[in-house]
């Protein structure tokens, strides 16, 4: 979010929010973690991460397969929201469903905008970069610029 001269934020930009666990997350890192496992998905994260790749993804993806993570839930805090947000998400993204965003539009305050994306998954940002630019860049304006 930007930061007004009083050191406050102004708006919210959330990509595939979570603030609670659902099943298909569950199952949908249990499949990666396979893949991981079984695949070249390890070097290919490799490129990104390094040699600290096994540690960031056994760190992801068990933090989220521990049992004690299904009563992970955030909503409660979503009240205290009150400056405007923009959530963006793929149709069809394979960790999160848009009960995640309808939960965010009825606990926040005021201003939630939401964009979802047909013909994408969890990372609208790589997967259809000019239009959540956009997306974001209009945002922005409009927070920082109210008319």
């Amino acid at each position: 979010g930007g930061l007004d001269r009083s050191g406050r934020i102004e708006g919210l930009v959330l990509e595939a929010p979570h603030v609670f666990i659902e099943d298909l997350s569950v199952e949908s890192i249990r499949k990666i973690k396979t893949e991981f496992e079984t695949t070249d998905l390890r070097d290919r994260l490799a490129r990104h991460h390094g040699d600290n790749v096994d540690c960031a993804f056994g760190g992801w993806s068990g933090a989220w397969l521990n049992p004690k993570s299904r009563l992970w839930n955030i909503e409660e805090f979503l009240p205290g929201i009150s400056v405007p947000a923009l959530l963006i998400q793929g149709e069809e993204d394979e960790y999160g469903t848009t009960e995640q965003l309808h939960a965010i539009e009825r606990q926040a305050g005021n201003g939630v905008e939401t964009l979802m994306l047909p013909a994408c998954g969890h990372s609208p940002h790589r997967e259809h970069p000019d239009t959540v630019l956009k997306a974001m860049t209009d945002f922005v304006r409009r927070v920082i610029e109210p008319a």
